[in-house]
């Protein structure tokens, strides 16, 4: 009798995960991750990193900026603004300084990267609202900012892909500035998730069922899944995609977060803004964080770069949108 060979649920260069523990982030696990946030290192040579304070909205509190620039650039340029992840109930700028610095210097342009007010301390749409306050300053302040105005993109991981695609939709509904791109990293979009009991999450590392429900149930405004949460706490809400910028979705098939990012992609090309997707076989939540050195971790970290400096490099010719395509990225079984 022949033994039928075990296919490895993770991708060939993710492996390691194996033996990575399941971690749930709940009250505790979001305070220590807190207590233990970085601290600022100092700038390389070669880039100026700044702290910003700006106006927050009305009512609001100012809202703290990260800017990286690299020395030299000209004004005028690109920018990314950027939102960190932390499923809204922990993280800062500082977790993803290696990745901005990179932007900055591989693209040439200023990456402006928001802070914003975390849950449980402070619930939708605070956090929203925070991000906006930060990306129509930059706007509005272009040249404080050494910025084009009207050739920003927007984009985060996790979390912070989601507040970025909620960001999407507020500016497009007040229409006082327009992104041109969105870089959405497996972003946090759909708190019906808290509802389906068909997940398993054995396979699943970085962000369980567990850590989603205690997660959306802290920051949501309204109990998730639930008929009262608004499109600008979880964009998936939105019925309307029509008019947004051009996204980019990248997603492992082992991330919690799947099938919602696909889900709102289909949406989105249905609405008639291109998306392109870059689908990762055997990757988990976060796999380029934890696997930072991993062949595919790397792969994925380049595919974000290309898709945006073709995003910025277009809008700074001639405003065309780029083509929906979908990429795939094959791992060997064996």
């Amino acid at each position: 009798m022949t033994r039928k060979r075990r296919v490895d649920p993770f991708h060939k260069d993710l492996r390691l995960a194996r033996i990575l523990p399941q971690v749930t982030f709940g009250p505790r696990m979001a305070r220590l991750a807190r207590w233990s946030e970085p601290r600022p290192k100092p700038a390389p040579d070669d880039m100026a990193i700044e702290e910003v304070t700006v106006p927050g909205l009305p009512g609001n509190p100012d809202v703290q900026l990260r800017v990286y620039r690299p020395l030299g650039l000209p004004p005028k340029a690109p920018a990314l603004f950027w939102l960190h992840g932390g499923g809204f109930i922990m993280g800062t700028p500082l977790w993803d300084e290696p990745n901005n610095i990179a932007f900055a210097r591989e693209l040439g342009i200023v990456v402006i990267a928001g802070r914003y007010r975390l849950a449980p301390d402070h619930r939708a749409p605070a956090a929203v609202e925070d991000a906006y306050a930060g990306l129509r300053a930059a706007y509005r302040d272009s040249a404080r900012f050494g910025i084009d105005p009207d050739n920003i993109a927007i984009g985060g991981g996790s979390a912070g892909g989601g507040l970025a695609a909620a960001l999407a939709l507020l500016a497009h509904d007040r229409g006082e500035v327009r992104p041109v791109f969105q870089l959405l990293v497996y972003p946090m979009l759909d708190d019906r998730t808290v509802l389906r009991s068909d997940i398993s999450s054995r396979r699943m590392r970085g962000w369980t069922p567990k850590s989603n429900a205690y997660a959306w149930g802290v920051y949501a405004e309204a109990r998730p899944g639930g008929p009262d949460v608004s499109p600008y706490t979880a964009p998936a809400r939105r019925t309307d995609l029509s008019g947004l910028p051009p996204a980019w979705i990248g997603i492992g098939t082992i991330d919690l977060f799947h099938d919602e990012d696909l889900g709102y992609a289909r949406r989105l090309r249905a609405a008639g803004v291109p998306c392109e997707v870059l689908e990762i076989p055997g990757a988990f939540h976060g796999f380029d964080g934890v696997l930072r050195r991993a062949g595919v971790s790397r792969a994925f970290w380049t595919a974000q770069i290309n898709v945006l400096r073709d995003a910025l490099t277009h809008s700074r010719a001639d405003g065309s949108a780029r083509s929906s395509t979908t990429m795939n990225v094959n791992q060997d079984d064996g």
